[in-house]
């Protein structure tokens, strides 16, 4: 394709962002900025599923390749995609629209600018899925802090900035480290495009040093276990939108480099380190999911619940299984639906009632009926239920866990019996039992712009848990070709 396709989609939100910073509203209102932001958000979604229409899934190549250079034999601004990157940029372009409805109901103030971080984060994001270049993967990889820290900081609770600069240093001082390797990489091998490095191979010394140098990057922000605590803190003080971006599409950007990268150019060192995955996954997995249990705070349980469910993520990657990486993909796109959705369904009470306790409420299904249908779907959802997104990945993740270690597979399957308990009894206690609050019966049920949201996360909840195949049939044939590439590495060494 001559049309640039995948640099459109990197600009064409930062094309409206600027737009939006030299235009102001005449009347006030920002119907501009929304409207504005908005249309170049839906455009952009709508190039992102030509993309995949026009993808063929038949080969594992690269393709939409835009190869440019920047700094002569440093830097090649070098993009394209494969079976796996295009499902995460679909669902960075879906989420955002979404992100974008959802403000009028919780951003108060600066509504421009706020919608401005959001376009301008999404370019970024996009861009992180497209890199084939380790320094451009990088650039773009950091600069999504940025607007991040500043919705955090400046749209959040009353301790945003203590969580903004919390969340900013774990994830910068994290990629120092990967930064190190990225250099090192380029005087060892000569080149930092991902494609020669896939072909040359790096030097089995070097793979041990430079693995965990990105791992340290990556597990900060899957976030892995014991590196976890700055999501808790973040999601509870990050506005509804903020938290919808950082668990759908933030965290996944780490379960993506693990893909890409540790398995992809370090493949004697992701055998050597596979027992450490195992074991932060699966404590990850059961002790996040007792701390969850514990919460009284609905945004914080939810939080915990995606520590362990981006710990089901990390195991399945490093099963090196089919079934295991395919899970892990999958997962990831199910917990970006789910995860949204849930924040989502928090910011509708807490607009209405501010408060996101869960003995605030109680008995609201009589009240709000249609919020709790759709609450319920994406509860079960979140546990695993069949017919569901949530589901498919998990069922996955644990035939290729079971295949490589039986008892890493059995404890993890753990984590499935308590998602259900503490999933189930969030719900009972903020839908069911009795009506004490007497201030929850003037509560109103779902506006049109929060029905529209939660629908549209609904139907492809549904529709990917009772027919993967659009997703599976994507990524099949580009994980198959990671893994046979990883066992002639292997095997060659």
């Amino acid at each position: 394709m001559s049309f640039p396709i995948l640099s459109s989609l990197i600009l064409l939100p930062t094309i409206g962002a600027l737009f939006l910073f030299f235009t102001k509203d005449k009347d006030g209102n920002n119907s501009t900025a929304k409207y504005v932001s908005l249309f170049t958000s839906i455009v952009n979604f709508l190039i992102s599923i030509y993309l995949w229409i026009s993808f063929d899934q038949s080969i594992s190549d690269f393709q939409f390749v835009e190869d440019r250079l920047w700094i002569e034999g440093f830097i090649n601004y070098k993009v394209g995609v494969d079976g796996i990157s295009i499902l995460f940029i679909i669902l960075t372009t879906f989420i955002t629209p979404l992100c974008i409805i959802s403000v009028n109901n919780s951003v108060k103030n600066r509504l421009r600018d706020f919608l401005i971080a959001i376009l301008i984060m999404e370019s970024f994001m996009i861009g992180v899925f497209c890199a084939l270049d380790l320094v451009v993967f990088y650039l773009f990889f950091e600069a999504g802090l940025i607007p991040m820290f500043l919705i955090i900081g400046i749209w959040g609770g009353p301790k945003r900035v203590y969580s903004a600069f919390k969340f900013f240093l774990y994830t910068l001082l994290g990629s120092v480290l990967m930064l190190v390797a990225i250099i090192s990489i380029y005087w060892i091998s000569g080149t930092t495009d991902v494609v020669k490095l896939y072909e040359i191979g790096i030097d089995t010394k070097y793979q041990n040093l430079l693995w965990l140098a990105f791992f340290s990057s990556f597990a900060v922000k899957t976030p892995m276990w014991p590196v976890h605590t700055w999501l808790p803190d973040a999601h509870v003080e990050a506005p509804t939108a903020g938290s919808v971006l950082l668990a759908a599409i933030l965290l996944k950007m780490a379960g993506y480099g693990f893909i890409r990268f540790s398995l992809g150019l370090f493949p004697i060192a992701s055998e050597v380190f596979t027992p450490l995955i195992y074991t932060l996954s699966v404590i990850a997995i059961i002790v996040t999911s007792f701390i969850a249990l514990m919460q009284e705070d609905m945004k914080k349980l939810i939080a915990y619940s995606s520590v362990a469910h981006m710990g089901f993520v990390t195991l399945g990657i490093f099963t090196l299984q089919q079934q295991g990486i395919e899970g892990s993909i999958i997962q990831m796109i199910s917990h970006g639906l789910v995860s949204a959705a849930l924040f989502l369904c928090v910011g509708v009470v807490y607009d209405r009632m501010h408060s996101r306790m869960i003995n605030s409420y109680g008995g609201i299904v009589v009240i709000i009926p249609k919020y709790s249908i759709l609450f319920m779907l994406f509860t079960l959802a979140a546990l695993g239920l069949p017919g569901t997104s949530g589901f498919i990945g998990e069922f996955l993740i644990l035939m290729g866990a079971f295949r490589d270690n039986f008892l890493v597979a059995v404890l993890a399957s753990l984590g499935v019996i308590l998602g259900a308990a503490y999933m189930l009894w969030l719900y009972k206690r903020v839908v069911f039992g009795k009506l004490v609050n007497e201030d929850l019966k003037q509560m109103l049920d779902l506006n049109k712009s929060e029905y529209v949201i939660l629908t549209c996360l609904a139907i492809p909840t549904l529709f990917f848990g009772f027919y993967p195949d659009p997703l599976i049939n994507t990524i099949e044939v580009s994980v198959s070709d990671l893994i046979n590439m990883h066992n002639i590495n292997l095997a060659s060494k």
